[in-house]
């Protein structure tokens, strides 16, 4: 029986799972998904590891461990030292895929603090710590495509670090986001450093576009868009991306030993419960990309997934779709903008969420011991 996830890896787009708890790890649910669905890679952000750490016991144990150790740490140390260890272990089980695909899979994702979003120095300081702190090769650090956060990626590309940019929405600011990552690898070649062991993914999120621009269209009821633009400004991404690294500045680069920095798509389950619920995956094939699947919609695409190369079909009619957008007078540049705000937003609510999940969890826990 065929499987569209292995179908996927195939054709050239890499299936990585955006999800990551403690139980996938324990009952070896990761290393079926890497052995039966070529899965190639893991990310995480602060609302998933709410969900993981808040609702469960599986984190007690460590909690207690740590807290015998030293009962002064905070909710915030606390929560760092759990990701830490899952992050850890995923990468371990994930190593096998690192160095089987040469470096380009096999990473497992984990974010600074959101609450450092706006704060570029904050962000460099914290990403150079988390990355010695789980010292693991195939780990990227997420850094968010905020005005602050450009700066930092670049930092940290020179300095070695592999970053997943997150939080991209607007193709205008992904030329600022593969700036930053060339800028960082050209600074590196400037000092003679090596840069084939820096691999970098730029994120790009998917459903969000079209819940923000249906909502625009339904106030201009015009519903002929609807669920059409996430995927078109997608398809122009790409194509600024295979440009951008295929010109005479990226190939000095590559003769360098540096790698395409991927668009990874992001947000790739469907919002809205009329539209199909592999969306996001079928119309987004492309060969050198990375889509990371949430659960639900992974086990929907093993089922009833379709492979063409979507990518790069209807190119003249993407065009078309975003300039009747703008015919609209509706503001695409000003929508993403506010999305990768909230995009922020929502992250600080949810990390806010789990320390205080962990707090009750460490008073609890406390409480019992004494």
């Amino acid at each position: 029986m065929s499987n569209p996830l292995v179908e996927l890896k195939e054709f050239g787009q890499s299936v990585w799972l955006d999800n990551i708890s403690r139980a996938i790890i324990k009952n070896n649910e990761l290393k079926r998904l890497i052995m039966e669905d070529g899965l190639g890679g893991v990310t995480s952000n602060p609302s998933i590891f709410q969900k993981a750490m808040a609702d469960t016991p599986d984190y007690d144990e460590q909690i207690i461990d740590l807290l015998s150790v030293n009962n002064n740490l905070s909710p915030e140390e606390l929560f760092e030292d759990l990701a830490v260890k899952d992050i850890q272990d995923a990468a371990d089980i994930l190593f096998s895929v690192y160095e089987n695909t040469k470096t380009i899979d096999g990473y497992v994702s984990l974010e600074v603090s959101p609450e450092l979003a706006y704060d570029t120095k904050g962000t460099i300081e914290e990403a150079r710590r988390l990355f010695k702190k789980v010292g693991k090769k195939n780990i990227m650090i997420k850094i968010p495509a905020t005005q602050e956060g450009l700066p930092a990626i670049e930092q940290m590309i020179y300095e070695g670090v592999n970053i997943n940019v997150t939080l991209i929405f607007s193709p205008k600011v992904y030329l600022q986001v593969v700036e930053s990552y060339l800028n960082g690898l050209e600074r590196r070649v400037k000092e003679d450093k090596d840069i084939s062991s820096i691999s970098s993914v730029a994120s790009f999120f998917i459903s969000r576009i079209d819940t923000a621009v249906d909502n625009k269209l339904e106030e201009k009821k015009n519903n002929d868009l609807k669920g059409q633009i996430a995927i078109a400004n997608a398809k122009l991404v790409y194509k600024t991306s295979e440009k951008l690294f295929s010109n005479e500045r990226f190939k000095t680069l590559k003769n360098k030993g540096a790698k395409v920095q991927r668009l990874l798509w992001a947000s790739t389950s469907t919002k809205n419960p009329s539209y199909h619920d592999t969306l996001y995956i079928d119309d987004l094939v492309g060969k050198n990309t990375v889509n990371t699947i949430p659960p639900g919609t992974m086990s929907a695409f093993k089922d009833h997934g379709k492979i063409t190369d979507a990518i790069h079909k209807n190119i003249s009619l993407a065009e078309e779709q975003m300039s009747k957008l703008s015919s609209l007078s509706i503001d695409f540049e000003k929508i993403t903008q506010k999305l990768t705000k909230e995009g922020v937003d929502l992250f600080v609510d949810s990390y806010r969420k789990l320390v205080s999940a962990i707090e009750k969890k460490k008073e609890e826990i406390s409480a019992k011991v004494n």
